[in-house]
């Protein structure tokens, strides 16, 4: 999170009142242009967009009604095997099982500062915060539209939605499909602008933006009495290069909003708002170049082979009819019509030899042969769409003891390996990061969360992802680091001085890290140093103090041994007499 994201308390979405957005000093035709300009850019999608609408997941996609509420016709003499609207759903499941679960904790916050991190006060803080956020994700849609996100981003490769402000549940989300809007993103790849076209009903215009300011003829239809009639609105978010800094007011927030009745050519809006933070999800599955604004998924790879499995389906359901129900042929002294139907009977003449109906030719039908060949097909599918990877954590999860990550590095860790890069990513600015990011700062605003405390003052919160698939990630990255440590070991057998290069300290602390072990049962590098110190100076005192007993008791000894000289008697070779020879032999030397 922001520094903004703890300093801010601006209210979310500040706009004009009502009535006043007949001039507002933003030209109409300027807005209009940025409008068009991120709408060209989106067409050149169109085409496989629409493919992969027929051919992956009919039901997702909006390209071709007119208005809303019109049901189109799903072509199910293209889409004839679902294989892969199956896999999608998989894969939007097995997403959020395994990075954003509903059930388990998926995030933590916490301070890079180890000692503030034990400080009473701001524990305790961060963890009530935590929950807060968890209860908002609850109670809102923020689930359900995640979901629906996870197959957008399988089918298409991008997805999309709009987290605002909601009274009753903190946020919602609002969850658009490919081909209704249009997005646009800065020099570094990140979304700075968000356009979109849909239709509202004049009833609906009016209870939205208030009488004052919609068009005379949506006030004249509302007047009429005919508040159901369609009306076609456009809504851009885009960067305000207007604005004038720490202004709070509506015109002077980072991203204004701007809504307008299409087609109406003065500079008159709807509504002009604004957001301190983007308040659009726009993440990608992978992207050609960094240019790309939009993303590319495992539809666009797994076309070909759903257009292959089509074809031979078709293939295969033809062959079963021509074999069942073979085409045939007549002589010509055949009467009327072939009656092909169970006990049907057709007249022919007796005086022509072989006379009758026949099959025109036979079928040789390989019903296993093409059953392999469709499941070699499905299965590459599967593989395009991470289906062996999230079915066993599905299932686990279905039977009450959910995949653990251990389980899921031990059997899929060659596809987990390759889901790596795309789990760093989505856990960014393009996704779950300005979520995350997004929600706290509207419960700031909103004095959701217990006032912040005075040591968390400009003080940076971080994001630690816990999730099965997220600690899965990291349990590769340990077993790296393990391999690398036992080829040390061994080195060391032979050279002790080799297990220098290895920090044991940082490296079981980066380990608890990245297993998400929780802080309070990991002593810090200074909590170390100061019980190492302790046990040092204990040690020391103990030596010295059996050094001290030792020195007493060769005293004690020594002085024994003088008084059983003193007292024994000369001349009986004891040890005085050898100890006074001593000395003689000494001074004769």
């Amino acid at each position: 999170m922001s520094e903004q994201a703890i300093i801010n308390k601006n209210a979310d979405s500040k706009e004009a009142k009502d009535g006043v957005f007949k001039k507002t000093g933003l030209s109409k035709v300027k807005i209009v242009q940025r409008a068009n300009a991120l709408k060209r850019e989106s067409q050149s999608w169109l085409a496989t967009w629409k493919d992969l609408q027929t051919y992956i997941y009919p039901t997702k996609g909006f390209f071709h009604a007119k208005t809303p509420n019109m049901g189109t016709k799903i072509d199910h003499t293209t889409l004839i095997d679902e294989e892969a609207t199956i896999d999608v759903d998989t894969f939007a499941s097995g997403m959020m099982s395994g990075f954003t679960s509903p059930s388990r904790p998926w995030f933590k916050l916490f301070l890079d500062d180890d000692e503030l991190m034990e400080n009473d006060n701001v524990k305790y803080w961060i963890d009530e915060v935590q929950q807060k956020m968890y209860s908002i994700f609850q109670k809102s849609n923020t689930y359900t539209v995640l979901h629906s996100m996870f197959k957008e981003l399988a089918i298409f490769g991008t997805a999309c939605s709009f987290v605002e402000e909601d009274f009753d549940t903190v946020i919602r989300l609002r969850d658009y499909t490919i081909g209704e809007y249009s997005l646009g993103r800065d020099s570094k790849g990140r979304l700075n602008a968000f356009y979109r076209r849909f239709w509202m009903t004049v009833g609906q215009v009016v209870e939205q933006f208030g009488i004052d300011n919609v068009s005379p003829v949506v006030s004249s239809a509302y007047k009429n009495n005919t508040p159901d009639t369609w009306v076609l609105i456009s809504h851009l978010i885009e960067d305000n290069n207007d604005r004038i800094p720490f202004f709070q007011d509506f015109a002077n927030m980072r991203y204004r909003s701007i809504y307008w009745e299409d087609g109406v050519q003065d500079d008159n809006y709807l509504r002009v708002g604004g957001y301190e933070e983007f308040p659009i999800l726009g993440p990608r599955f992978e992207t050609t170049t960094t240019a790309d604004v939009y993303g590319k998924g495992p539809g666009w790879k797994a076309l070909g082979s759903v257009k292959e499995l089509q074809k031979k389906v078709k293939n295969q359901l033809v062959a079963l009819d021509k074999n069942t129900d073979p085409p045939l042929q007549k002589d010509a002294n055949v009467s009327g019509d072939v009656n092909v139907m169970p006990g049907g009977i057709t007249t022919s003449s007796s005086l022509v030899p072989n006379a009758g109906v026949r099959p025109t030719y036979q079928v040789a039908l390989d019903i296993a042969g093409l059953d392999a060949s469709i499941d070699k097909t499905k299965f590459t599918i599967r593989k395009f769409f991470y289906a062996d990877l999230f079915l066993m954590m599905i299932n686990a999860d279905s039977k009450g003891t959910p995949a653990t990550a251990t389980e899921i590095v031990e059997k899929q860790s060659e596809r987990l390996s390759k889901l790596g890069p795309l789990l760093e990513m989505w856990q960014g600015d393009e996704f779950i990061k300005a979520l995350i990011d997004r929600t706290f700062n509207i419960s700031l605003r909103l004095g959701i969360f217990p006032p912040v405390p005075q040591e968390l003052s400009e003080k940076e919160l971080k994001i630690q992802y816990i999730s099965v698939l997220a600690q899965a990630q990291k349990i590769v990255d340990i077993e790296a680091m393990d391999v690398w440590a036992a080829g040390v070991f061994a080195d060391a057998e032979v050279s002790p001085d080799a297990l220098d290069i290895i920090n044991f300290d940082e490296r079981n602390k980066i380990k608890a890290e990245m297993l998400g072990i929780s802080p309070k049962i990991v002593n810090s590098l200074e909590a170390m140093s100061k019980k190492r110190q302790a046990k040092a100076e204990a040690l020391a005192q103990a030596e010295k103090t059996q050094l001290m007993l030792a020195t007493a008791k060769s005293a004690k000894d020594g002085a024994g041994a003088v008084r059983d000289m003193a007292n024994a008697p000369m001349g009986e070779d004891n040890a005085l007499d050898r100890t006074l020879e001593s000395v003689q032999t000494m001074q004769g030397e």
